[in-house]
């Protein structure tokens, strides 16, 4: 069983794991001649393996939330 510091430890690490594999998913995507949909300054974009993007929606921008805040959704 996993202590509490080697728990924090991995928990630590998600973020940077997480951002590898959607990289890697994007790169692999775009070589395999598939489009790909991202979230940038508001809008919903369609980027293509040519590297041309086209807008396709625009969209509320993220919430900031502090560690250790509250969220309230209603």
């Amino acid at each position: 069983m996993l202590c509490e510091k080697e728990i924090d430890e991995m928990e630590r690490r998600f973020p940077e794991m997480a951002r590898g594999a959607f990289a890697e998913a994007y790169r692999r995507t775009l070589a395999a001649g598939h489009s790909v949909l991202v979230s940038e300054n508001g809008f919903i974009h369609e980027v293509f393996p040519d590297g041309t993007r086209k807008m396709i929606k625009p969209i509320e921008r993220p919430t900031l939330v502090v560690k250790g805040g509250k969220l309230t959704i209603q």
